[in-house]
């Protein structure tokens, strides 16, 4: 089977959160299950981008409106990920640094997508499915059945899988000129809430779609930003795949960007070096319970809660815990952690910014990871976590409710049912006195590294539905 996944992000080429994750691990997964898949994504100004080589494969021009845009289609030439990677080149819009956050972002991610479905049908073979990623490749499954440019490819079956909901790529009819023509009929594919919904239309297009969790696709029947009724409309071809994680790359037993490998056999060892380099690092004391947070600091993940939060269990435990905090995003809240660090110096540090081999060795290196997240699609923190023998702390939604058990029900976390600051606390205090029954606290972390959360069994539920919807249109 021939498979195109096509994705706004894919780590290492372009990550900002756990889409890439996915885009980056899950088609190797599928590539080693013998079928031939290939990721699209832009052609941003990356590190990646820089340090590989790339062979022009095709070249062309976007047009939205009367704007034109030439294009050019680039391979990775040493498939270096375990899978064809394919860059579309557009300079005036992709040759910047950053993956979102510009004025034009609608022309950018629209052309993209037209770029792609360009090159596809000037191929000699139409792919067996296109697997669309959010709401960035949204138009995907419109294009394919109603663009007349497209004819080709009407009969190309799609499949949108869905990371977060709450995001959806709006804008208004006056850009609808910007989209290859296709019979007006079908304008109410396109149509949400009087404005062009790229989610909606994927989900209403799109032969199936697929949340990251199977708690998620449950939470968007009646928490999805306005489009709770359009999801229960479509039940019936949905399904909430859990994510994997890429064990080959987070890996403690092989990491190399940690101080001191380990496995489930030599944990207390391993994991006390790194706990002690990390420490030294940011000024902390490894003979405590070390509690750390990775992420975006939005009201998403509960991060405008970490400061209040860290401030009251700081001040109750002063003398018998450590927090650290890595992330980025919002600037208030990265001014008021950054303040708790002149307030709590030796029981409290933050590092502002994004730093991949940090984060290993946060994994590495912590007691407890901290996720009161108020939105949490599947969350790939909590298994990075329980990986590296790193006890999560989190709120019960979405990939978390299924993925971490509390501990008093013999499971492999700590768990908490409100995103607010009490709650927070209330856990962080359990997890003191867990951290000092030792005989205890060891069982819930060997449980956390034995669970199994590779992409081995989940790429093949993919293939799963990609064959029901070839062979019978549906799932």
């Amino acid at each position: 089977m021939e498979i195109f996944h096509i994705s706004a992000e894919c780590y290492p080429m372009a990550k900002v959160g756990g889409l890439a994750d996915v885009v980056g691990a899950l088609p190797k997964y599928q590539n080693n299950a013998g079928h031939n898949v290939r990721v699209v994504v832009p052609a941003y100004d990356t590190k990646f981008k820089k340090e590989n080589q790339f062979d022009y494969v095709h070249w062309g021009s976007v047009k939205l409106g009367s704007f034109n845009f030439p294009f050019n289609v680039l391979k990775e030439s040493t498939d270096i990920l375990g899978y064809e990677l394919y860059l579309i080149e557009i300079n005036e819009l992709f040759d910047r640094p950053n993956v979102y956050g510009y004025e034009d972002d609608i022309e950018r991610f629209l052309s993209f997508q037209i770029a792609a479905l360009d090159w596809i049908i000037a191929r000699n073979e139409v792919p067996d499915v296109i697997n669309c990623h959010d709401h960035h490749t949204g138009l995907i499954p419109f294009l394919t059945q109603f663009a007349y440019k497209y004819e080709k490819l009407k009969d190309l079956k799609t499949v949108i899988t869905i990371h977060n909901g709450l995001y959806q790529g709006w804008f208004g009819f006056d850009k609808l000129h910007y989209l290859p023509e296709f019979d007006l009929k079908h304008v109410g594919f396109l149509e949400w809430n009087n404005s062009i919904n790229s989610l909606a239309v994927a989900v209403k297009c799109a032969q199936a779609v697929t949340t990251v969790s199977p708690s998620y696709l449950d939470e968007i029947n009646y928490a999805a930003n306005g489009l709770e009724s359009l999801f229960n409309s479509v039940r019936n071809k949905s399904k909430g795949i859990l994510n994997g994680i890429d064990i080959e790359v987070w890996n403690p037993l092989k990491d190399e960007m940690i101080s001191e490998n380990y496995s489930i056999e030599n944990f207390e060892i391993g994991k006390q070096k790194n706990k002690e380099k990390l420490c030294d690092q940011f000024e902390l004391d490894p003979s405590k319970p070390l509690f750390s947070f990775i992420g975006r600091l939005f009201e998403e993940k509960g991060g405008d809660l970490l400061p209040q939060a860290s401030a009251l269990a700081l001040s109750e435990n002063f003398e018998n815990i450590n927090i650290l905090i890595l992330g980025s995003g919002n600037s208030e809240i990265e001014s008021q952690l950054t303040q708790l660090r002149n307030d709590y110096k030796g029981n409290y540090n933050v590092f502002i910014g994004y730093n991949e081999e940090l984060a290993h060795l946060i994994y590495a290196g912590s007691d407890y990871i901290l996720m009161p997240s108020r939105v949490e699609p599947c969350g790939l923190n909590q298994m990075y976590a329980m990986r590296y023998g790193t006890i999560p702390i989190v709120r019960r939604t979405g990939g978390l409710r299924d993925t971490v058990i509390d501990f008093g029900d013999n499971g492999n976390g700590i768990c908490h049912d409100q995103a607010s600051v009490g709650d927070i606390c209330y856990s962080i205090n359990r997890a003191v006195k867990l951290y000092d029954d030792k005989i205890s606290f060891n069982k819930v972390l060997k449980r956390g590294m034995e669970a199994d959360h590779s992409w081995e069994s989940v790429c093949h539920d993919y293939i799963e539905i990609y064959n029901l919807i070839i062979e019978k249109n549906e799932i």
